[in-house]
């Protein structure tokens, strides 16, 4: 669907109630407007990012000399602004003369606003006709449509150019409105094209406002739990989705956030997909409950995602090194004798040294856990609950734990496509 153009914004009612003027560019009237702003700030063209339909004052421009003001032009005919409309009368009593003849120059529509017409009601319709016409006039193509709330959590998930007020209208536009005190939580779910499973969880949660698509792959969602739920939004999330996803989903929940910042909102669901991936591809520290989903946090696999930062693949022979400088004569011993003792080791580490959670998560009897502790001890000539070494051992456990994870799931694919 092709995106609104200056001329349909110019025919907009708020617009030709301003009674606007072209002065300049009028072979530009077809361009894509992409957002439109209003500033008074003279370094206006710092906040665009292209495409954007710039309103001020003038307040700027009144006594800036010639040559500030022509640069004034040419930064936002080099920032890609769609166009740019002076209020003329208040701050600016006329167009100055050498604006105009640097946006001719340049090719940079330049309109003269003639009439006081406040901006929020330009910059409201405007915007609001630019999503409506779908997907902020980009011309991305994305496989699922132009199902605007999908668009929107593409866009943040892929941390996309983007700016809170465009954030806002368009999430209003899909009905999502994180009220005062709001914590917004991202969500990836898969294993299926339904999101039955977010609006389960949404209603466990007292009602949490939600924006949520099916994608290929997954399900991404945003869940803003209201001020009125109290404890930690992470936990209450997970708890959530036990309930209400089905057997085999795998879920991934991101951290909790503050509603405002349209990054924050960005951060989440970016830390959902890679705990997602990473959930899909790396084997568990510790068993998951039977016969229910995979239900994870960013929280919980933070030491994973620091560990694969920029990919696995780029990070193998690092890893590689880290594990066998603490764990060689672990991993030898265990090539020798079949054994569990890295996975102990790092299961051990993970619950605080705990014999008795240790024993209960790896179903063994307390005595069994303590010959498997002694002999690590032993092969490694050390204390594992040494302060100084508890930080090396668990990177050195997870990341393990991850190389070996994906280099099974390489072997499980090449048999596949091998069948």
């Amino acid at each position: 669907m092709a995106a609104l153009t200056l001329r349909e914004v110019l025919d907009l009612d708020p617009v030709r109630a301003a009674e606007p003027e072209l002065l300049a560019g009028h072979r530009g009237l077809d361009r894509p407007v992409r957002w439109v702003h209003s500033s008074e700030v003279y370094e206006g063209a710092n906040f665009l990012d292209g495409g954007e339909l710039l309103l001020t004052n003038g307040f700027g421009l009144t006594g800036a000399d010639e040559e500030v003001r022509r640069r004034y032009v040419r930064e936002l005919a080099a920032r890609g602004a769609a166009g740019l409309a002076v209020e003329i009368g208040r701050s600016l009593p006329h167009m100055p003369a050498e604006v105009v003849d640097e946006a001719r120059r340049l090719g940079l529509p330049l309109l003269a606003l003639h009439r006081v017409v406040p901006f929020v009601r330009i910059t409201e319709a405007a915007n609001r006709a630019i999503v409506a016409r779908g997907l902020s006039g980009r011309a991305v193509v994305r496989p699922w449509g132009d199902d605007h709330t999908a668009a929107l959590l593409a866009d943040l998930a892929d941390r996309a150019a983007l700016n809170q007020p465009e954030v806002e209208a368009r999430s209003a536009l899909a009905g999502f409105r994180p009220g005062p005190g709001a914590r917004l939580v991202g969500v990836s779910v898969h294993g299926t094209r339904e999101v039955t499973a977010v609006d389960r969880a949404a209603r466990l949660l007292g009602g949490a406002g939600v924006l949520r698509a099916a994608f290929p792959g997954d399900v991404l969602a945003l869940l803003a739990l209201p001020a009125k739920v109290a404890g930690d939004p992470v936990r209450a999330v997970q708890e959530a989705f036990r309930t209400a996803a089905e057997p085999g989903l795998t879920v991934a929940v991101g951290h909790a956030v503050g509603a405002g910042g349209w990054l924050r909102w960005s951060d989440t669901l970016r830390a959902a997909r890679t705990t997602l991936e990473l959930a899909l591809t790396v084997p568990a520290a510790e068993p998951s409950v039977a016969d229910g989903p995979l239900v994870t946090s960013a929280r919980a696999l933070a030491l994973e995602r620091e560990l694969t930062r920029g990919g696995v693949d780029t990070n193998r022979d690092r890893l590689t090194r880290l594990v066998e400088h603490a764990l060689g004569p672990l991993l030898a011993w265990e090539a020798a004798h079949p054994s569990d003792l890295v996975r102990t080791l790092e299961v051990h580490l993970r619950n605080g040294c705990s014999p008795t959670r240790t024993a209960a998560l790896l179903h063994i009897g307390r005595q069994s856990l303590y010959q498997r502790l002694e002999r690590i001890e032993s092969l490694l000539g050390l204390e594992i609950d040494d302060p100084d070494l508890l930080g090396e051992l668990l990177a050195a456990s997870c990341a393990h734990r991850v190389v070996r994870g994906r280099a099974q799931g390489a072997v499980r694919a090449g048999r596949l496509s091998a069948v």
